[in-house]
């Protein structure tokens, strides 16, 4: 049986992989941060789930990515946490940068850490976004448009899609982005 770990489970975007992945008889685990009340609208359904486990974590601290990976000994990693409005970017721009680009790295550097530890592979997975594109120098889009983010989020989203890169290409990792658009779902 495979193995998952997902930050950001309780979201949209998490909920609904967290959903497809048990239909594929994986175990899955997902990471939520710690709070004095839980958020799982999304996810309550999946409490009854043999296969699914919660893990409290955080993008913003190493050490516990990296106990997150120790308990969940996954064959994949989906990255899916994030602050994800792009107008609040602007409002907090130090903890969308701190989440949405330095947990990213973080993420890497405690996969690489346990792969070494444990000479398993590990699959890795960044949700990356449109907003990369930012100013639009041409429409529609595809892999060769230049990047041009014009908020912190895009900065911050686009830190991490290079930092994907670069781990990829520096380390041997397996470690890709995908680019996604807007969508909606019923649990947004």
């Amino acid at each position: 049986m495979k193995t998952a770990l997902i930050t950001g489970v309780n979201g949209m975007d998490g909920s609904h992989l967290a959903d497809f992945l048990l239909k594929k008889d994986y175990e899955v685990y997902g990471i939520e941060r710690r709070s004095s009340q839980k958020n799982r609208i999304n996810t309550a359904h999946l409490e009854r789930h043999d296969n699914f486990h919660f893990i409290t974590a955080d993008m913003t601290d190493q050490n516990s990515l990296y106990r997150a990976l120790r308990t969940a000994e996954p064959d994949e990693v989906y990255n899916l946490a994030a602050q994800s409005f792009v107008g609040s970017s602007w409002t907090i721009p130090k903890q969308t940068s701190d989440v949405n680009g330095l947990g990213v790295l973080r993420l890497l550097e405690a996969i690489r850490e346990y792969e070494q530890d444990t000479g398993e592979t590990v699959k890795f997975y960044q949700a990356s976004t449109s907003e990369m594109f930012g100013k639009m120098v041409e429409n529609p889009s595809k892999e060769t448009t230049p990047f041009y983010p014009r908020s912190p989020y895009g900065v911050a989203k686009l830190y991490a899609y290079w930092m994907v890169k670069n781990y990829r290409e520096s380390y041997g990792m397996f470690a890709c982005n995908g680019i996604l658009f807007n969508h909606e779902s019923e649990r947004r």
